[in-house]
């Protein structure tokens, strides 16, 4: 049965690096692969076309699809909306919608590119990393939240870190199932130590590794010393579990390891059977959208992770995978990583190693 495929490419470089993405999966579809391929605006475009950054359709045709393969949001144009109208408003109504709880993000140092991250290749030369951030809950969710006026004129503004039982055990049940398949090895990081949603955390993610997962390797760490060991020493890690807020920050830490926040990729997946999402974690690049010098690694990354996990087909990824490495083997490179291709060149190296 034909399987779907919605693209969203969104702000800035989204198109640019989505339109490459879209040309590798043609390039699969040409060799046999039975995928659908539609597209609909999302983000700052759709606040200026249908002014809301997610309109109900969207999400329906998401929701209805086999897997969601979106560009980026934002840009400074937006930038005065209120928040709730924001383009990555819309990306957090979208995550939410979807039930797309655990965001996967691999940090993976290609041999070729060992060189260009900021670090030392003896410190990123062969490094695996699998970051399982919780995405749909903690501070970007909880309430209540605002910015509200006091009595005495100050203004004060409220954000609530909240995450309930099953929240942490479900996203937890991610990483342990996924690490059974790597080295069996879970590292949680949380702040215990001041927050007691961060206590909460380690209680739970404890006790569900004790009581269903006892050949699971599992450490706690506090964030902010994870923030220091991953530059330290990253090659420590293998699979680890993060809140949202966290994870956020500690997976953008990592990508630099890896040479460029152009090579990293992202899935967002929440109960078997239902559609996943997935996106390049670099943004929208508002410095240099419309340039045509964007990385599309990601995007292409991101659409192997899409085979692999929603539209069973990880012989195929393995392939897209390969094809990317292969191109960076022989030399091609983007702006970011030292080059001097052209997003559409990237693509082309790309796609000339996808045999």
């Amino acid at each position: 049965m034909t399987q779907t495929l919605l693209l969203l490419p969104g702000d800035g470089i989204g198109p640019e690096v989505t339109a490459v993405a879209r040309r590798v999966a043609g390039r699969l579809i040409s060799q046999g692969l039975d995928l659908s391929i539609t597209e609909a605006r999302f983000g700052g475009v759709a606040i200026d076309a249908d002014g809301v950054p997610l309109t109900d359709e969207t999400l329906a045709a998401a929701k209805a699809a086999d897997a969601v393969l979106m560009g980026a949001v934002g840009g400074p144009q937006w930038a005065g909306q209120p928040y709730d109208k924001r383009p990555e408003a819309g990306l957090l109504a979208l995550r939410s919608g979807m039930n797309v709880y655990a965001n996967l993000r691999p940090a993976i140092c290609f041999a070729a590119l060992a060189d260009a991250s900021t670090l030392k290749r003896i410190h990123v030369e062969g490094l695996d990393i699998l970051f399982v951030r919780e995405l749909t809950g903690g501070v970007y969710f909880g309430e209540p939240r605002g910015i509200e006026t006091l009595a005495n004129g100050e203004k004060r503004g409220v954000n609530t870190h909240v995450y309930t039982t099953s929240e942490i055990e479900r996203v937890a049940r991610t990483a342990f199932e996924l690490a059974r398949g790597r080295k069996g090895e879970v590292v949680s990081a949380e702040k215990s130590n001041v927050m007691e949603a961060g206590l909460l955390w380690r209680q739970v993610v404890e006790a569900l590794r004790d009581a269903e997962y006892p050949d699971i390797t599992l450490t706690h760490m506090l964030a902010d010393n994870m923030a220091m060991q991953l530059v330290k020493n990253p090659k420590q890690f293998d699979v680890i579990l993060t809140d949202n807020l966290f994870g956020d920050m500690l997976s953008d830490e990592a990508a630099m390891l890896t040479g460029s926040l152009g090579m990293l990729p992202s899935a967002a997946i929440g109960a078997a059977g239902m559609p996943g999402l997935y996106e390049p974690i670099h943004g929208s690049a508002p410095d240099i959208a419309g340039r045509g010098v964007a990385n599309p690694c990601a995007s292409i990354l991101s659409l192997a992770m899409a085979l692999r996990h929603s539209l069973g087909e990880p012989e195929l990824a393995a392939r897209v995978e390969a094809a990317v490495e292969a191109a960076l083997n022989a030399g091609a490179r983007t702006a970011d990583l030292g080059g001097n291709l052209t997003t559409a060149q990237m693509g082309d190296a790309i796609l000339a190693q996808l045999t």
